[in-house]
């Protein structure tokens, strides 16, 4: 969310930036409404001061036995007049908001020009995708014949978009997600939560997904009581802070936590139906972190780092790009997408992204801190996946098999695991 007099003082350069995400700024309705909102102050803080007055007058003739209907008359009058400018200031106050939770962060100016993954510039590439003697075959294929991925009866229990695992593929994303608790809490120093997976409206609003993602969360509610599935842990762990003033001495925050996520994924039917890339379910491990504005661009870089290093565990080949600008999501101004190396589609595709938001997040969900002044001041967020279950299993699964059905699986899992070769017909094997 943004101050209103920040994006005007802007002016023209707010408008560019925002184009450069497809977003076009009507600077003057942004004008008109913070115009008529400080009009409606200026002119409730003068009726109130008048009614003050009168009710002065009121006491004071009334003591000296005056006639004080006039007065009386003129102090209900006014009463009426500040209910009316009241209303009008909390219908303007309300038509604000609402345009400024629909304006999207502006976004950095190291974020390339375009608005699609093909506009994405590459920054590295780490590792050497595996070449096979034999096709490969697709992950779908892979966990289906060894057994330990069923869609045919996850779709029986909820429809298309989810998965079952069994036997070794149920104990390989158990192993998985406790590998990268234990890298991001043993080695990079972030604190281990367990949250709510329902979360209130407000809550989804302060990270940003709300009101402009609606259609893509799924929603549930007992009476009046609404709540919605999180689509990712950044929405619970970011607002665990709304509200709250951090002392300075406690930033850096870093924040994870392993949990499912909800998606309804509206508009994407038709992309990657099949298998674990796009599911209405899926389980990540977050990272969330909560910094002082001037530490952001390093944090980032930071964190980048880290979900790299649950992919170089692995012994995964992947690179790191730069999105676009009109690519970065809505809250974001600044995202590295790690695209992981899928053998049965010959391409990188993306497995976690890392974005820096500013203090957009942050006023929204008023967290903040204290300046060297003394004085509060909003906080930077940043998050990112550390990583998605079923996409690193879907990418494990594809560049660890083997031409006789088999997989060998990372050294770095044989602790979780106790074993480090799943047979061709999913018996786990030392």
């Amino acid at each position: 969310m943004h101050d209103a007099r920040a994006l005007i003082d802007m002016g023209a350069e707010a408008v560019r930036r925002l184009a450069r995400r497809g977003y076009s700024l009507d600077l003057a309705a942004l004008e008109d409404l913070q115009s008529r909102r400080n009009q409606n102050i200026r002119s409730a803080d003068e009726l109130r001061a008048e009614s003050k007055r009168v009710a002065s007058e009121v006491q004071q003739t009334a003591r000296q036995g005056g006639d004080i209907t006039k007065l009386k008359e003129r102090a209900r009058e006014l009463k009426d007049e500040i209910r009316a400018i009241e209303a009008g200031q909390e219908q303007v106050q309300e038509q604000l908001r609402d345009l400024l939770l629909s304006i999207p962060n502006l976004p950095s100016d190291a974020a390339p020009d375009g608005s699609t993954d093909e506009d994405a510039v590459e920054v590295r590439r780490v590792g050497t995708p595996p070449v096979f003697s034999f096709e490969p075959k697709d992950h779908v294929d892979i966990g289906e014949a060894t057994g330990i991925l069923d869609f045919a009866r996850a779709t029986k229990l909820s429809g298309p978009r989810f998965a079952v695992t069994r036997g070794a593929g149920a104990a390989l994303e158990r192993a998985l997600a406790t590998l990268f608790l234990d890298l991001h809490t043993r080695r990079h120093g972030y604190v281990e939560h367990a949250v709510p997976y329902l979360v209130t409206r407000r809550t989804m609003t302060g990270t940003g997904q709300l009101p402009k993602f609606e259609e893509d969360l799924f929603r549930t509610g007992v009476a009046d009581r609404e709540l919605f599935l999180i689509p990712t842990a950044e929405v619970p762990l970011t607002n665990l802070y709304a509200d709250e003033i951090i002392p300075p001495a406690e930033l850096p925050l870093a924040l994870t936590a392993h949990t499912p996520c909800f998606r309804s994924e509206a508009g994407s039917y038709g992309r990657d139906t099949r298998g674990l890339i796009r599911q209405h379910q899926f389980s990540k491990v977050e990272m969330v972190r909560i910094v002082d504005p001037e530490q952001a661009g390093a944090e980032l870089e930071s964190m980048v780092g880290h979900a790299e290093a649950c992919l170089r565990e692995l012994g995964l080949a992947y690179r790191v790009v730069t999105l676009a600008a009109g690519d970065t999501g809505f809250s974001a101004r600044l995202t590295y997408d790690i695209e992981v190396w899928i053998p049965s589609q010959n391409t990188y595709r993306e497995i976690s992204s890392v974005s820096d938001f500013g203090t957009f997040q942050a006023r929204r969900a008023n967290i903040r801190t204290r300046g060297e002044d003394g004085k509060p001041k909003l906080v930077a967020t940043l998050n990112g996946s550390g990583l998605p279950i079923g996409r690193t299993l879907a990418a494990l699964l594809e560049q660890c098999q083997q031409e006789d059905g088999s997989l060998v699986l990372p050294e770095a899992l044989a602790p979780y695991l106790g074993f480090r070769r799943i047979a061709a017909d999913g018996t786990p094997e030392a």
